[in-house]
């Protein structure tokens, strides 16, 4: 069985990976916004870079309860997964939002250039 001081680490990394994700996440839409595209993907793809760490650690207790160890749920732990969930989330939307950005700079310049 792990410990639930185990777990509970567990869940603190999670937090602390997808805390930065969704920090760059953020940035990144801040980015967009100023129509500094190749910045706010690079943003997107750090938040993905801490994500997948967060998701590593997670992988991990999924694949020893897979195993047959005993697992005990900690408050963290939850705390963790919907805070994981909640910025794999948003990376996706934020996704959408800076493609949308981008579209809308694309346009913007062609009725600036006089035509459509």
């Amino acid at each position: 069985m792990i410990s639930k001081e185990e777990i509970s680490k567990v869940g603190f990394a999670l937090v602390a990976y997808a805390g930065d994700a969704k920090a760059d996440l953020f940035d990144a839409l801040k980015q967009a916004r100023e129509g500094n595209f190749e910045q706010a993907r690079k943003l997107v793809d750090e938040a993905n870079e801490n994500i997948n760490e967060a998701h590593n650690q997670q992988t991990s207790l999924l694949a020893q309860e897979a195993g047959g160890v005993e697992l005990d749920v900690t408050f963290i732990m939850m705390h963790g997964q919907d805070t994981l969930m909640t910025t794999m989330m948003l990376k996706d939307e934020i996704g959408y939002m800076i493609d949308q950005y981008e579209r809308i700079s694309s346009l913007e310049k062609k009725v600036e250039n006089g035509g459509m």
